[in-house]
């Protein structure tokens, strides 16, 4: 029987500094090589999340952007990417700037970069960290104050706003009236009172990837590690969902195990317990 073992990052493989520590980098890299196949189910891109698993080895694709597009670490690309319907992404300009809301817009330029647009003629804190801390990384390119190009609105993948409750629930749920697409808030792991906004195409979620990827590779176990409430529906689907210690009440309340937290290498060694029990 094959299993897979999908991990959440933030808050759940991602130690409190946010990164993996040393000890789960050499446990999922010894495990990986003897033919164990683990991967990870994260919102960031792949921009963010090769240089998190520099020293991290896997085999299998990476389900990154919520699942909108599957991560080749082998061949360095994009497989299978998602994109959100031109007409759904000239409503969300119209919304974006009636309600206020100034979000980073992904444009997929190749089969393997992204151009993020930000149209705002000053930052917030948090956006300007947000970009301070990406800014340096391959495989994206941001264009400050610049609005989507009318001639990109084809190839949008991704719609990421940062702010407080009221301004990223307001938008939210009007854009969830007009539009089928994938539209999820949260609070941030990270900031205390922020709040991410993520639009992708319908149908698209951790979840979906997730699957794309179970049949890709023919794995007839799933094994599923989270933190926070937009893991729910990967947590639902595993044939094992885990909960880490950290996590919030609502994702212990339906997990089937709870281990340590994200900062005891708890995934990493969860995962070597599962292999050496037999299934």
């Amino acid at each position: 029987m094959k299993t897979l073992y999908i991990t959440d990052l933030d808050g759940t493989l991602l130690n409190d500094e946010g990164r993996v520590s040393a000890r789960s980098a050499g446990l999922i890299t010894e495990l990986s090589r003897s033919g164990v196949a683990i991967s990870v189910a994260t919102a960031r891109t792949p921009a963010t999340v090769e240089p998190l698993l520099a020293d991290t080895y896997t085999t299998a694709d990476l389900v990154v952007m919520t699942g909108a597009t599957l991560w080749s670490r082998v061949h360095h690309c994009f497989e299978d990417m998602h994109l959100l319907p031109e007409k759904d992404v000239r409503l969300m300009l119209r919304v974006f700037g009636e309600e206020g809301v100034t979000p980073f817009c992904y444009v997929q330029r190749d089969g393997s970069h992204l151009d993020v647009y930000h149209r705002g003629k000053e930052l917030s804190v948090a956006e300007r960290k947000f970009v301070d801390e990406r800014a340096h990384l391959k495989l994206k390119t941001f264009h400050l104050g610049e609005a989507c190009p009318a001639g990109a609105c084809d190839r949008v993948v991704l719609f990421f706003g940062m702010g407080t409750k009221d301004m990223i629930v307001g938008a939210a749920e009007r854009l969830r009236r007009d539009s089928d697409c994938y539209i999820s808030y949260y609070k941030d792991t990270y900031t205390p009172g922020l709040w991410l906004l993520e639009i992708f195409a319908p149908g698209v979620s951790k979840a979906a990837g997730i699957e794309r990827l179970r049949r890709k590779i023919h794995a007839d176990r799933l094994v599923a590690f989270g933190d926070n409430l937009n893991d729910i529906p990967m947590l639902r689907m595993a044939d094992v969902a885990v909960a880490v210690g950290n996590a919030l009440p609502e994702v212990k309340a339906i997990a089937d195990v709870v281990i340590g937290t994200n900062n005891d290498d708890a995934v990493a060694q969860a995962i070597a317990r599962f292999e050496s029990t037999p299934h």
